[in-house]
């Protein structure tokens, strides 16, 4: 990440709140825990084929709407990983943008 890259989101405000609601959803439906880390976060999800269909979908859109992170899934422990990772400054606003979307699954 470049040190003048601007951390903020590039959708308006309805895409950004269904963009919002989506992840929401995919928490309630598949989360199985969150995990902030000191340069972003982690979000584990059921392991299924419509779930990694849809976390992919939501992170082509986050990949163009917050290219200030560096987004990525990855297979663990029988469930799908998102890692999302960039400069300090832009940690503490994925803190924020994924507080709700923790799972419990």
């Amino acid at each position: 990440m470049d040190n003048g890259e601007v951390i903020a989101c590039g959708l308006n405000g309805d895409d950004k709140g269904a963009q919002a609601e989506r992840w929401l959803r995919l928490g309630r439906r598949a989360g199985r825990g969150r995990v902030e880390t000191e340069d972003g976060l982690l979000l584990r999800f059921r392991d299924l084929p419509e779930v990694e269909r849809e976390l992919r979908a939501l992170i082509a859109i986050e990949s163009e709407c917050c290219a200030w992170a560096r987004w990525e899934v990855r297979r663990d422990g029988g469930d799908l990983v998102m890692r999302v990772r960039s400069a300090p400054e832009g940690a503490a606003a994925l803190h924020e943008m994924f507080k709700a979307v923790s799972g419990g699954a």
